[in-house]
């Protein structure tokens, strides 16, 4: 084969150009740390560094936002169960030393006064948040658990869920002692009966200051072709007052709805048809609320308007529904939750109805009325005992007062007991919401340790990843900077090798 001049400097140019591009390749590899600059280099290193650099982006997304932020959520969370776990203690302990301790007035007082103070407390903390969303109230982040301040601004009509086990037996004073009823003038006109202790049946619900008219319904736990439960209709015979004297005295067949304090009292024969009733619902009204009180919206099903009687919400009308309750009275989750992780989530809130409960407060209230009654039959006490000290009372008057001293004294021994029953009631509720609480934050607990767990695996993960990036990606600058030596060299050489190819020709031979 004959080889020309033309085709010995075509090939020297070549082999040039393949050395300077290989040269040129490894200087950019050397300047930039990496193996490709555009896709065409390397396509599988390109497609597998999109791989890697979108799973590194997600992880770092749920290491660096999802899972601090959650965990803040939670924090704040766990803060506010343990400062109501803590309240909870408190009361427990003042609670515990007014159903057992013989108490001066100045011991009730200071009881008391520390009681609604807790109780004000504890609803306070339901009002807690993380950043400006409410953390105890499920999807309505913008909505405070509690009041902040009195309203009247909607009227709710609420389905509280109850069952007959939620009644309860109570004990009531009557023929209780009016001193302004005694006469001077005729002091054996004075009514002698002494006051007694009467037995009633009563179902607190969640409020009080109720408007007029509610309704009662309740089941056995029949279900109809739908499985639906079988409910029927309970009558409320009428509504009383505190100032009426047989508010507390229904019928054996009756049930009375005291509206100001938030009271259904059965007749016996009532009681005992559905003390066992695994649903009671009783759907009432409510306009005034106080500063602390739970919003029913996140309790009940209820419905609210506004003071002029229209839908505040502009929805369809199921919507204005908080529907809490399904059909057989199981509730529906309002679960928060964050993805922490490739196809992982977590749930990072506590619902409000988990750790605050209404009956707290109602049994702080009973508390303090029956305190307030104690109170009251002791200044009536002390009355009749400085109309005593009046040396120009007649042998009659003064065996009257004596008389009414003596209804007094038995008065305030009733009183008493029945103080002592509701101190140990709210002992009783104190326990209960303790150990409500503690359920919470046990749950929370787990999810938390959950989270950290996920929060370290996905920090090795990350490092994993960014390791792998940097394999597929980057060079190895040591190798590289050999890599480029060598090629300079053969560079050189090839340029000495053309230099020296293109000085020769046929005429330097002839």
């Amino acid at each position: 084969m004959r080889i020309t001049n033309k085709m010995m400097t075509n090939n020297v140019l070549h082999n040039i150009n393949n050395n300077k591009n290989l040269l040129s390749t490894l200087e950019n590899q050397y300047s930039t740390g990496k193996k490709i600059q555009k896709p065409s280099d390397d396509p599988i290193i390109a497609v597998r560094a999109l791989k890697l650099r979108t799973n590194l982006s997600e992880i770092t997304q749920y290491t660096e936002k999802n899972i601090p932020d959650a965990l803040s959520w939670m924090d704040t969370t766990e803060s506010s169960l343990d400062v109501v776990n803590e309240i909870l203690r408190q009361m427990n302990t003042y609670c515990n030393q007014g159903a057992n301790d013989t108490l001066t007035a100045e011991d009730r007082d200071s009881i008391v006064e520390n009681l609604e103070q807790l109780k004000q407390h504890i609803y306070q903390e339901g009002n807690s948040n993380y950043a400006g969303r409410y953390v105890f109230s499920g999807y309505k982040t913008d909505t405070p658990l509690v009041f902040n301040e009195p309203t009247d601004e909607y009227t709710y009509r609420i389905t509280e869920p109850l069952c007959g086990e939620d009644i309860s037996a109570e004990f009531k004073i009557v023929n209780n002692v009016d001193i302004n009823a005694f006469d001077k003038e005729n002091p054996d006109a004075f009514d002698k009966t002494m006051p007694n202790q009467i037995q009633y049946y009563r179902l607190r619900l969640g409020y009080n200051n109720l408007e007029p008219g509610a309704s009662i319904e309740y089941t056995d736990g029949s279900t109809d072709a739908e499985g639906y439960l079988v409910k029927t209709q309970i009558p409320i015979t009428a509504e009383k007052t505190l100032t009426d004297p047989d508010a507390y005295q229904p019928g054996d067949d009756e049930v009375y709805f005291i509206a100001e304090t938030g009271e259904l009292i059965f007749g016996k024969d009532v009681y005992e048809k559905v003390r066992k009733s695994e649903h009671l619902d009783v759907t009432y009204s409510k306009k005034e609320f106080q500063t602390n009180e739970l919003r029913p919206e996140h309790y009940f099903n209820c419905t609210r308007t506004s003071a002029d009687g229209t839908e505040v919400l502009n929805y369809e009308k199921e919507d204005l529904n908080y529907n809490i309750e399904k059909k057989f009275g199981v509730k529906e989750g309002q679960e928060i939750q964050y993805e922490v992780n490739f196809n992982q989530k977590l749930t990072i809130n506590t619902q409000g109805d988990e750790a605050f409960t209404h009956d707290i407060g109602r049994a702080i209230d009973d508390i303090i009325n029956a305190v307030s009654d104690v109170q009251e039959t002791e200044e009536k006490m002390k009355e009749v005992d400085k109309m005593l000290e009046d040396t120009n009372l007649t042998p009659e008057q003064r065996k009257a007062l004596e008389g009414i001293k003596e209804q007094l004294t038995s008065e305030f021994t009733l009183r008493t007991d029945i103080m002592q029953a509701a101190f140990a009631g709210g002992l009783s509720d104190t326990m209960e919401m303790q150990d409500k609480v503690n359920v919470a934050m046990s749950d929370l607990g787990g999810r938390y340790n959950r989270l950290l767990l996920t929060q370290s695996r996905l920090g090795d993960q990350q490092v994993d990843f960014e390791d792998l990036l940097s394999s597929n990606e980057d060079v190895d600058l040591v190798d590289t900077i050999i890599k480029y030596t060598s090629a300079e060299t053969i560079y050189n050489s090839s340029l000495s090798a053309a230099s020296k190819l293109v000085q020769s020709s046929l005429l330097d031979f002839l």
